[in-house]
């Protein structure tokens, strides 16, 4: 019995260490390939003279630094993970017939660049940057123009993209590809951007579980951001002035949209942000301001909008068929020309407590929501709808005559359309 205690010991004491070894030879390894990741510096006068040389030379996990000037980059495979870093006035000249830099491995950075000159094709998606099937990978700080895509990324995970600039020059969709284009991605993240100039300043197609948080797209030729079949998403604290379109989100589901600037979206068609065939949604805190529509709502469900502020639009909210249990809580509606447009059904939507800068009513009990219910949808902006030529009597007696008659016996606007608790206060 004691010589088997003795060797259950010794097994024991031989099985840790047998685990230590192996734990020091992991760190052993480690530290070898740390001490072996190297740096390699590309200057005009240095040893390596081109970006190319230095990529292809370069080992796994090694750096390469990029000194002032312009290198000819065409269609660069990227085919393992290094970080490319330019210092300041590194540029890569895509000579404008291909692809500049392709990203094809996992855990490659690219950071510090100017890039520029992207081919042009109305058959291939040419790109300054373009990342395939690839994981962790960073793109940051770069500056990038006279692209047709700016970042064109595909089948990928757990990316960032951060404090990049891209600027185009488009004045019609087929002039330009997209500011940055993510298309069956998961997990990404897009922040601290800028996209100017371009077809849609940032898009997702089949894009799940990413968030687009503190961009700034301004004077793009059709959407500022544009989802596509995306879901689990979300996009905060961003600035979207001066586009066709501020934001379409569309076939989509649990898409959280928190605390952005819809800003001078100004067109004959043009809106702050669509809404279609949404589901699940949470659409708070965000301003409107300005834009033709304010927020345009068409065959979407189970949404909350509260919170928002929608001041000097056209048309605040625009409502079209097909929309079920949304709730419109807390909002605030100040100086439009129309705050709600409604051309179906109110089905189960609901308006409750929120704060109408036309609303005329009391409040004597001092609770802070007024005595008198308010029926936001005018007579004046059913009839535009109907005639959109009426709109040049708008602030005329004639409107404000007909518009209080259908307040006093509601005829044409829907009748169960009110909000029974208006608030008196607007909300921070």
């Amino acid at each position: 019995m004691a010589l088997k205690l003795m060797r259950v010991k010794q097994n024991m004491l031989t099985n840790q260490f047998g685990k230590k070894c192996f734990s020091l030879f992991i760190i052993s390894l480690l530290s070898v390939c740390f001490v072996y990741a190297s740096t390699i510096t590309v200057c005009e006068s240095c040893e390596v003279s081109t970006v190319t040389r230095a990529v292809h030379m370069a080992q796994p996990h090694d750096t390469v630094r990029v000194k002032s000037g312009e290198y000819e980059t065409i269609n660069l495979e990227i085919t393992k993970p290094i970080t490319l870093l330019g210092e300041p006035g590194a540029t890569l000249n895509g000579g404008a017939n291909n692809y500049v830099l392709k990203l094809l491995s996992d855990s490659i950075t690219v950071s510090g660049f100017s890039i520029l000159n992207s081919g042009r094709s109305y058959t291939k998606d040419y790109a300054a940057i373009y990342v395939y099937r690839a994981s962790y990978v960073k793109i940051i700080n770069n500056k990038i123009s006279k692209a047709f895509f700016g970042i064109l990324i595909e089948k990928s995970s757990k990316g960032v993209v951060s404090g990049n600039e891209v600027i185009g020059t488009a004045k019609k969709e087929s002039q330009s590809g997209n500011g940055i284009h993510l298309w069956h991605c998961d997990g990404m993240s897009i922040t601290e951007n800028v996209v100017t100039g371009m077809r849609d300043g940032i898009y997702l197609e089949f894009v799940d579980n990413s968030q687009v948080n503190n961009n700034y797209t301004h004077h793009n030729v059709r959407y500022g951001l544009h989802f596509m079949f995306s879901n689990h998403d979300s996009y905060t604290d961003n600035k979207f002035e001066q586009n066709g379109a501020g934001v379409a989100v569309m076939f989509s589901k649990w898409i959280v949209m928190k605390r952005n600037h819809f800003y001078k979206n100004w067109g004959t068609a043009s809106y702050g942000l669509l809404l279609k065939e949404i589901y699940d949604g949470e659409v708070e805190g965000n301003k409107f301001e300005e834009n033709t529509i304010g927020i345009y709502i068409d065959g979407s469900t189970r949404m909350t909008f509260s919170r928002n502020t929608l001041r000097q639009n056209g048309w605040a909210i625009k409502v079209s068929g097909g929309c079920y249990t949304n709730e419109f809580k807390e909002n605030n509606f100040i100086g439009n020309s129309f705050d709600l447009s409604y051309n179906s059904q109110l089905n189960d939507n609901t308006f409750n407590n929120n704060f109408w800068s036309d609303y005329t009513g009391y409040d004597l009990d001092k609770d802070g929501k007024g005595d008198v219910p308010y029926r936001p949808v005018k007579l004046f902006s059913y009839i535009v709808n109907q005639t959109p030529e009426t709109i040049i009597l708008l602030r005329s007696l004639f409107v404000d005559i007909i518009n209080f008659s259908e307040k006093v016996s509601p005829v044409f606007t829907p009748d169960k359309l009110v909000d029974a608790t208006p608030s008196i206060r607007t909300f921070q």
